[in-house]
């Protein structure tokens, strides 16, 4: 990652080559920019449409220690294992997924690493994939 060259803007955004890089308050702006979505009140983020959830930081657990919420790691549903794997092999810097997410379709995203505009698009990808079929048509 020594090619990712990040600098403070005055606001405090981090920004690399290429666009600002996301951050829980991204997440939470484009979600709630999704028609019908809802937050769930949470430790950290956590969106749903049709009572799906699509996006929700992360819950970090390790043994012995309490339950974490991540808000710099989002879990994004994905649909499938198919493209679960393509995202966890083709682009291991930004997502990642550990043995107690094995068999659902979903991952985790490294919010530090993901620009703004990728960040968008993933979020409503999986807004897509839960909402219902004819409000899903609405972004078309």
């Amino acid at each position: 990652m020594s090619d990712l060259r990040v600098s403070l803007w005055s606001c405090g955004r981090r920004q690399w080559e290429g666009g600002s890089v996301a951050d829980a308050d991204d997440v939470r702006r484009l979600a709630l920019g999704l028609p019908e979505v809802v937050e769930i009140d949470s430790e950290g983020f956590d969106f749903r449409v049709a009572n799906k959830g699509f996006v929700w930081s992360y819950p970090e657990r390790r043994p012995g220690r309490p339950r974490v919420i991540r808000t710099d790691i989002a879990v994004l549903y994905v649909g499938d294992e198919a493209e679960k794997q393509a995202l966890l092999l083709g682009e291991p810097d930004l997502f990642f997924t550990t043995p107690g997410y094995d068999g659902f379709p979903l991952v985790m995203l490294r919010l530090p690493r993901v620009d703004v505009a990728r960040l968008t698009e993933l979020v409503t990808d999986a807004w897509r994939m839960r909402a219902p079929d004819d409000l899903a048509r609405q972004l078309d």
